[in-house]
């Protein structure tokens, strides 16, 4: 420990809500997912079903991988015209782990996709080959190498996880892309998305000059908040409010134990959680054979499937 560690203040607790109510929240998310669809589509109960049974299939390989790997505060939302997320935290994570995760949401949904429209084109079953279709469409999108989607988390999480400058430009292509891509089919709510993540870039860019600033201050900013020195959080805590002057302004009004639980919820903001880099390069080649499989699959079933069913009860 540095000599100098006790001429620092202590640093203060930080306090970690464990989530209650999970169940709640996702079922409460869920029907408001449904009600703002229902009310946009007209009532259109049968794609809707089908939508959620997609979004369900996909989130749940998510949950389960994070449950096996023991993540904490692991939950599940749906966000109206958006889709769904699961969520869930580690102290220290897992390269393998990680891409596991990622890969089991649009995995299974695309296996899925590939039976129904097998089955579908066998037994001439419309619905079948409706939902298999959908079940492609959404899990192969998400695949595709843009942020946030998990194609872009899986490309950051084994390629360039320290590059965090790369990270700040991946991001902002990826929400290039998908502006762009909604004006080309003129979907506002995909340009509206990609809006969203270009407020999303300045907050990575933000980070990104606030790790800068961390690392030419030579701070141990790749650290779980227990494991950070007094020394450390001091110096963390000096640039986090350089770079947030509110931070100054609050710490000047409030209770001192107030701003203590904001200050320090905001330094481990702005760390970086340790991750195991345990993902060999057989592994890595093996992952990204599953990732171009997936998209070779689901095309060549998409061209070699008679959707005369379906066109024939339009």
């Amino acid at each position: 420990m540095d000599e100098f560690e006790s001429y620092y203040p202590q640093k203060p607790h930080l306090v970690e809500k464990e989530s209650r109510g999970n169940m709640a929240s996702t079922v409460f998310s869920l029907l408001l997912f449904i009600i703002t669809f229902a009310w946009i589509l007209g009532g259109d109960y049968s794609f809707i079903f089908m939508l959620v049974a997609v979004l369900v299939i996909h989130e749940l390989g998510h949950f389960t991988l994070m449950k096996i790997f023991n993540y904490k505060n692991v939950r599940m939302l749906f966000v109206p015209l958006m889709g769904a997320f699961v969520h869930g935290k580690k102290k220290i994570y897992s390269q393998k782990e990680r891409a596991l995760v990622l890969l089991a949401g649009p995995l299974p949904g695309i296996l899925v996709g590939l039976g129904c429209l097998y089955f579908g084109a066998d037994t001439e079953m419309s619905w079948l080959l409706e939902i298999g279709v959908l079940f492609l469409v959404l899990n192969v999108l998400n695949l595709i190498p843009l942020d946030p989607l998990d194609g872009g988390q899986l490309l950051k999480n084994m390629f360039f996880g320290k590059f965090e400058l790369v990270q700040l430009i991946f991001a902002l292509i990826s929400s290039l892309a998908v502006i762009v891509a909604g004006w080309i089919w003129q979907e506002w709510i995909i340009v509206g998305f990609g809006f969203f993540l270009g407020i999303r870039v300045r907050n990575i860019q933000k980070l990104y000059n606030i790790r800068k600033d961390m690392k030419e201050e030579h701070l141990a900013y790749v650290s779980t908040y227990e494991e950070l020195s007094n020394k450390d959080f001091a110096g963390i805590k000096q640039i986090v409010m350089e770079y947030t002057p509110a931070l100054k302004v609050y710490e000047e009004q409030a209770p001192q134990e107030k701003f203590d639980a904001i200050i320090a919820s905001q330094v481990n903001g702005v760390l970086i959680a340790p991750t195991k880099k345990d993902a060999s390069f057989l592994f890595k080649l093996v992952v990204m054979a599953i990732w171009v499989a997936s998209f070779a699959a689901s095309i060549y079933m998409v061209l070699h499937t008679n959707f005369s069913t379906i066109f024939n009860e339009l």
